[in-house]
């Protein structure tokens, strides 16, 4: 038996042992043991199998840890000529409840003068919700081969696939949708660096208690300057707007703050997003109804997508720094939606992408 499958296998027999016998495994056995499943070197039963068990006994911060530096080792970080730089990491399974603009979010984001991407892909289990690289592909005819490091630097926004960032997590895809419940790689896949600017931040969420605190732990360790963590709609970054927001700002210490809409935005601008709110929960989230109101926002400024978009800019745009309120952001985002510019740099985004292919 090869070496790689004998050390898979001790693994296996301590964290698959059962509720009572399993034993917890150190953060360098953990990054070896998913190191020797990306790199290919074990069966796809013992990697399979591996993922399940770690997941049904519970992950330990250690544990985590391990895992995280396995796949951000794999990583390597393309440096950009930024002074800083937001990634919006959404759950990569996708949304599928109420429609979610974060996609035409970004433009605006970065319109606003904070350079953005979302890093994302294709639809993962158990979701198969809309994610940014799916509207890309089946929208706009993306493909994952596509030169947006560079856009990125162009136009200041892009959207990224681990397809390209991290190829041998890409390479899990079939295996997760055969194990069909999500692994640890769910939660550590929203905390990699694929692109290094001078200052970086990362927004990201979680959604069950708990995995709060690994991904705080590993924020710590990260080269992110500021980690942005919260449990927003559905498990996106847009916090506040369903319910109170618990968030973990990592930024050399950790705080911890609750976000609402009360106490982000004036009375009238709280209501107005609410009502937008709920408008939205009585419209059916799928690609084309997402993408015709996403775009109308863009062109516009008017309807219920252009509230979302302007109160996610308005909060992300204000707990990275750049602006002393929420309502700052939102207000000019909201004028920059008016503008139609956005829409039109999307626009020209798409078009510069299709050029690059050629």
């Amino acid at each position: 038996m090869p070496e790689s499958e004998t050390r898979m296998k001790d693994y296996l027999k301590k964290i698959a042992a059962g509720p009572r016998l399993s034993k917890d495994l150190t953060e360098e056995e953990a990054e070896d043991a998913l190191s020797l499943i990306l790199d290919k070197k074990v069966s796809k039963v013992r990697a399979g199998v591996f993922l399940i068990a770690a997941r049904m006994k519970l992950e330990t911060v250690p544990e985590n840890i391990g895992y995280w530096r396995a796949m951000q080792n794999r990583v390597s970080p393309v440096t950009v000529d930024l002074d800083r730089l937001l990634q919006i990491a959404d759950p990569f399974d996708g949304f599928q409840r109420t429609p979610y603009f974060g996609f035409y979010a970004i433009p605006v984001i970065a319109q606003l003068g904070l350079p953005v991407y979302g890093h994302s892909a294709l639809p993962l289990p158990p979701k198969f919700g809309i994610t940014f690289e799916q509207i890309l592909q089946s929208h706009y005819g993306a493909n994952e081969g596509e030169q947006r490091m560079a856009l990125l630097e162009k136009y200041r926004f892009s959207y990224l696939s681990t397809a390209n960032t991290l190829p041998q997590l890409e390479a899990l895809r079939s295996l997760r949708t055969e194990i069909v419940k999500r692994p640890m790689l769910a939660t550590l896949e929203k905390i990699l660096m694929p692109v290094k600017a001078r200052q970086n931040i990362l927004a990201t969420t979680y959604f069950h208690k708990g995995y709060e605190i690994a991904l705080t732990e590993i924020a710590k360790l990260s080269q992110f300057d500021k980690v942005i963590i919260g449990n927003g709609m559905e498990g996106t970054t847009l916090f506040g707007v369903h319910k109170e927001a618990k968030m973990f700002i990592q930024e050399k210490t950790t705080q911890q703050i609750n976000l609402s809409l009360k106490t982000l935005y004036t009375e009238e601008t709280a209501l107005r997003i609410a009502e937008a709110h709920e408008e939205l929960k009585s419209i059916e989230s799928n690609l084309e109804t997402l993408v015709k109101m996403g775009e109308e926002a863009l062109k516009t400024g008017k309807g219920p997508a252009s509230l979302q978009v302007a109160s996610q800019a308005g909060t992300l745009t204000h707990l990275s720094g750049l602006f002393a309120t929420a309502q700052e952001g939102f207000d000019q985002a909201l004028t920059v939606l008016e503008s139609g510019s956005c829409y039109e740099t999307l626009m020209q985004w798409t078009t510069r992408r299709g050029a690059n292919e050629q």
